[in-house]
């Protein structure tokens, strides 16, 4: 049996072959989680994009200290949101959650009073209230993608400059009648420059084939569960860029 294309799925008390690692994915997440996470904080891990321009992507392996490097990601998009966050601080790193954060780009939440603001009439939401005319609060966009025979999501977080291609990539496949989560989508990096004329590494997206309808049938059954449970996944910028 080759390993690599035939993956074991338990249905019911039978042992049925798949063909395809996301043939697979809809088992209940939710139940899952529910049993092995009660009373643990939820958390999943998460890529990092590079900074200055770099072309490799760093994925959490075995080795905590030592993460996989890799120049290309094919996966699956389950689920996608907007992310806000606000530092007073210049942020240095770690886990640190942000002084105020929004988990849907609408309302934000002051971390320390609980304060709840509208995003859209925030200062810290206007051009010119950060460096070089940009925003005190940073716009990112969390991005849940599923690898093949993988069962569960990891989180890839968009900075600013990758924002708009992004959107642009979302849009092709629209006009195709097709949803994000309809395809495997394959993610590279390439070196690009701010109006400031600093290097930052932009990821880009790119249609690598179709779903199967058995694929469709899952993954919508996984996206669904993954919807319901993101806005728990707290706000610390572990995903920033290296």
């Amino acid at each position: 049996m080759d390993n690599k294309n035939t993956n074991l799925t338990v249905t019911g008390k039978e042992i049925t072959e798949a063909k395809s690692g996301y043939a697979v994915a809809g088992a209940n997440l939710g139940a899952m989680l529910a049993e092995e996470m009660d009373g643990l904080s939820l958390s999943f891990d998460r890529i990092k994009t590079p900074s200055g321009g770099g072309l490799a992507f760093e994925i959490p392996g075995d080795d905590a200290d030592n993460p996989d490097t890799v120049k290309e990601i094919r996966a699956v998009i389950l689920y996608h949101h907007p992310v806000h966050s606000y530092y007073k601080e210049k942020y240095s790193g770690g886990n640190a959650p942000p002084d105020c954060g929004s988990i849907d780009g609408h309302i934000g939440v002051d971390t320390a009073s609980g304060e709840v603001k509208e995003c859209k009439n925030c200062p810290n939401n206007k051009f010119g209230s950060g460096e070089n005319g940009s925003k005190a609060c940073r716009q990112k966009r969390r991005i849940y993608i599923l690898r093949e025979n993988e069962s569960l999501p990891i989180i890839m977080s968009l900075p600013t400059g990758s924002l708009a291609d992004f959107s642009k990539y979302v849009m092709r496949l629209l006009s195709r009648g097709k949803k994000s989560n309809a395809v495997v989508t394959r993610f590279t990096l390439k070196k690009a420059q701010n109006a400031g004329g600093i290097s930052y590494s932009q990821v880009v997206c790119a249609a690598d084939r179709e779903l199967t309808a058995d694929e469709r049938t899952a993954i919508d059954s996984m996206s669904e569960q993954v919807k319901r449970f993101a806005a728990k996944v707290d706000l610390a910028d572990s995903e920033e860029t290296a």
